[in-house]
Order: C-alpha cells, then sequence, then structure tokens
C-alpha cells in the first residue's frame, strides 16, 4: 500500500492509474500527429502541444477516478469496467468542452479531441482486457499472514472471504492454545521459526490480531519477521487502513491518542478549504438556481405545504444550526413531533421528492450553510440533536465526529448506503472518524469526485 497524503492506496491501483495516464497522453499526442498528417501540416514539438495533451489526460484521469474505475468491481469484472469507461469519457468530453469555451488554447481541437478519444478507448479497454486475462483478480490482492485464531482473527478471515476482497488470508498462526475460532491455524509450537514461515508463504504483510496481548507480545518473532522485510502491522491499523473506517471494536482511547492522524498542520489545508467551499458555494449557487427553481414550481404543485424547510442540526464543536432543503416530504411526516428514521421507500415521501432526492437537487438550498460557514462541501453528514443525544450514549467517539465541520458530502456517504439505525450510525460513525483522522486536501478530492459517481449512481438514496 502506498500512502497519499495519509490515504491508503494499493501499489497496483497506484501503477494501473499511472499506466492509463500515460495511455491517454500517448493517445492525445498520436491523435494531434493523425490530425496533422490529415492537414498536411507539421505536428511540431511535444514541447509546443503538452498544454493540451495535458489537459486531456487529466481531465479523463480524473473522471474516471470520479467513476469508479479504480474501485473493486472495475478492477474485477471487464464489463463493469466498460460501462464505466464510456461514462468517465463522457464526463471527460463535458469537462473538456467548457474548459476550451474558457481557455481554447488549452484543449485540443474538436476533430483532434474526437480521434484522442476513440484511441483512449481502445487504449484503456486493451489495457484491461490484458490484466484481466493475464494477472487476472489477484493482481490486486496481497497476501497476509495473522498472528491470532481467536474472534479477532476470524474478522480477518471474513474481511478477506468479502466478495471483491483485496486481500488473501496466506495463514493464521494459533498464538496460545485458547484460541479456535479460526479453522486450519497452525499452532505456533509447530513452526521452528515463524520469519522462515512467513517467508515461505509469500506474504508482504503480518498482522498481530491476538486476544490477549498483556505480556504476550512475541517481540523477538516479530523482530525478525521486520528484519525480513515483512511488514509488522496490528489489527486496528490494519483494519482502518483496508477498510477506510476507524474499527470501534478494535480501537481504544490510546491508539487514537498516540496515532498520527488529527495533525494540527490541518489548520493551514482548512484556510483553503474554507476558500474553495465560499468559491465553489457561490458558483454552484448561481449554477443551480434554475434546478431550484423547476423543482420549487414541482414540489408546490405536487403537494400542499411549504416549499423549503428548516431543521435543526449539530454542527462542528456540537453548537446547532439550521439547514435548509427543499421539501421532499409530506407536511405531517412527524406528525408526533419526534425526529424519525427514514426507511427504504419511505411512505412520506412525495412524488416529487424522490425524484430530487435521487438526484440530490433537495441539498442545494444547503450551499446557503456552506456560504456563511455552518458547513463545508466535505465533512460527515449533521444530524438531528435528538438522534445525537442518543448516539452519543450508545456509540463510543461519536462526539469525536463534531470536531470536523459537517459537510453535504462526505467519506461515509461515497462508501455506505443510507443508514436508519443504530448499527448503520455506527458503520457510518467509523467513516466518519476516519476521515476526521486522515484529513487532507487529497482525501477532499477524492470524495468529491466519487461523490460524482453517487450521483450518476444512486446507491441507498432514501
Amino acid at each position: 500500500m502506498i500512502r497519499l497524503f495519509k490515504h491508503y492506496v494499493p501499489h497496483a491501483v497506484v501503477w494501473l492509474a499511472l499506466l492509463e495516464f500515460f495511455a491517454l497522453l500517448a493517445s492525445a499526442d498520436f491523435a494531434w500527429r493523425i490530425y496533422a498528417h490529415q492537414g498536411g501540416f507539421d505536428a511540431g514539438s511535444f514541447a509546443s502541444r503538452w498544454l493540451p495533451l495535458l489537459t486531456f489526460a487529466v481531465a479523463n484521469s480524473l473522471a474516471m477516478m470520479a467513476t469508479g474505475m479504480y474501485g473493486t468491481e472495475a478492477l474485477r469484472s471487464m464489463k463493469f469496467a466498460t460501462a464505466r469507461l464510456f461514462a468517465a469519457i463522457s464526463l471527460g468530453v463535458i469537462f473538456l468542452s467548457v474548459l476550451g469555451f474558457i481557455v481554447p488554447a488549452a484543449t485540443l481541437w474538436r476533430v483532434n479531441s474526437f480521434y484522442a478519444m476513440a484511441l483512449a478507448i481502445v487504449a484503456l479497454l486493451f489495457i484491461r482486457l490484458i490484466l484481466t486475462q493475464t494477472a487476472g483478480a489477484d493482481a490486486f490482492r496481497r497476501r497476509v499472514l495473522v498472528l491470532g485464531a481467536g474472534p479477532r482473527a476470524a474478522r480477518l478471515q471474513a474481511l478477506a472471504d468479502a466478495p471483491g476482497s483485496g486481500l488473501v488470508a496466506a495463514g493464521f498462526v494459533a498464538m496460545s492454545a485458547s484460541e479456535s475460532a479460526v479453522d486450519g491455524a497452525v499452532p505456533r509450537a509447530d513452526i521452528a521459526n515463524l520469519a522462515d514461515h512467513a517467508v515461505a508463504l509469500g506474504v508482504g504483510e503480518v498482522v498481530l490480531a491476538m486476544e490477549e496481548r498483556r505480556n504476550a507480545l512475541p517481540l523477538g518473532d516479530l523482530l525478525r519477521v521486520k528484519t525480513t522485510g515483512i511488514h509488522v502491522n496490528d489489527i486496528a491499523s490494519f483494519i482502518e487502513r483496508e477498510t477506510g473506517r476507524v474499527d470501534l471494536a478494535t480501537t481504544n482511547p490510546s491508539g487514537l491518542i498516540f496515532s498520527d492522524g488529527f495533525s494540527a498542520g490541518q489548520r493551514i489545508s482548512k484556510v483553503g478549504k474554507r476558500i474553495f467551499d465560499i468559491a465553489a458555494s457561490l458558483m454552484v449557487l448561481v449554477l443551480g438556481l434554475p434546478l431550484v427553481l423547476i423543482a420549487a414550481i414541482a414540489v408546490k404543485c405536487d403537494s400542499r405545504g411549504p416549499i423549503f424547510y428548516r431543521q435543526p442540526r449539530v454542527g462542528l464543536f456540537g453548537e446547532p444550526y439550521d439547514i435548509v432543503k427543499i421539501r421532499s416530504m409530506r407536511t405531517d411526516a412527524e406528525a408526533a413531533g419526534k425526529a424519525v428514521w427514514a426507511s427504504e421507500n419511505d411512505p412520506r415521501v412525495t412524488r416529487v421528492g424522490r425524484i430530487i432526492r435521487k438526484l440530490r437537487i433537495d441539498e442545494l438550498p444547503q450551499l446557503w450553510c456552506v456560504l456563511k460557514g455552518e458547513m463545508s462541501f466535505v465533512g460527515p453528514r449533521p444530524e438531528r440533536p435528538s438522534f445525537v443525544g442518543d448516539l452519543e450514549q450508545q456509540l463510543p467517539y461519536y462526539a469525536e465526529r463534531h470536531m470536523v465541520k459537517p459537510g453535504l458530502t462526505g467519506w461515509a456517504q461515497i462508501n455506505y448506503p443510507y443508514g436508519a439505525s443504530v448499527e448503520d450510525a455506527r458503520v457510518k460513525l467509523e467513516y466518519d472518524l476516519y476521515y476526521a483522522k486522515n484529513y487532507s486536501p487529497f482525501l477532499d478530492l477524492l470524495i468529491l469526485l466519487q461523490t460524482v459517481r453517487v450521483v450518476l449512481w444512486p446507491e441507498g438514496v432514501r
């Protein structure tokens, strides 16, 4: 795994993204040469055309990230990758068309761009086809050896066995006689040298998942494993890295305190984040005004009641504020006066409300909260005070999610369907804690790009 600005990305995915970036660059350059040959003029040197070529490659690379081309399913299914590739190229065309209108010199000519898109599709499909036919899905799976055979180790086995997993549990070592939750685990006494055992299994990492660690850490074994060049990790850090969640079951206060997260260096990034929020919210408010007006008319025609509604939410440092949204439910949705979780196919949602929720149009008025500084574009979704009070009693570290400003979209929203229970709230809290702990502008960019995927292919919208 490569750590980019405190966020982990598998080596194979990084290499694939770089390979495909250069394929896009080469497609644009080859298209330029074809067009020059047809037009009977000199193609010139690379230095004279680097900007439009680079713009083409960067725009389509970002579009591929936004449509989930580097997600688990796209890496394992050629059919899925092909569908997402055409969606990515379409997004790239739209972005480059807008950019070409504003800065013509920064993009390819229209005929040139058409050639480049066609060549890029062929090149990228060829790369993915070769990858799936030769290396296969295992090219993106990492082999690990687990020290432990109890319930914690069983969790890692379930993680490795899950569909689309990027892991292969090469083996389990029962470090004590009481550990018996994993079938086939090899007793430690049967292994002469743990480091040699790890090397023989071809693992790249050893994960410590013992049930009892007090005075039981095999320090000598771990040191020998480490000196062979194999990475050693504890289960809490490993699960956080693999799932993008701070696992509440294996995390303790000291682990959070002594980790390298929640850095004070975030203050500089937050200044840039605020500048982005102001500029982006103003731009989207202006561009989205026609959609808001259309939705407002549709809501008024569809059901009785106000077009907008205000609702109290808990913001930064637990301070309350009111959000403004376009009404998507009946006016008697909470007639009893008590907050109610939304449910799948919620009968309280109106006909128009179901459409604007799927398209996220009902969220547009919240940009006013972003402009005022009560919210950000990216952050944990704000909850209602009544829910927060209950969840703080039931879930550890729930108050810590309020140490960052709430957002329109977030790490939890792009990774987990809409939650409507305490257990759902627990999983989303794990994602929110990961975001708060590992915040960086790179993670914000990743979330914004992936939000495009969630909007295009709604998952769990209620």
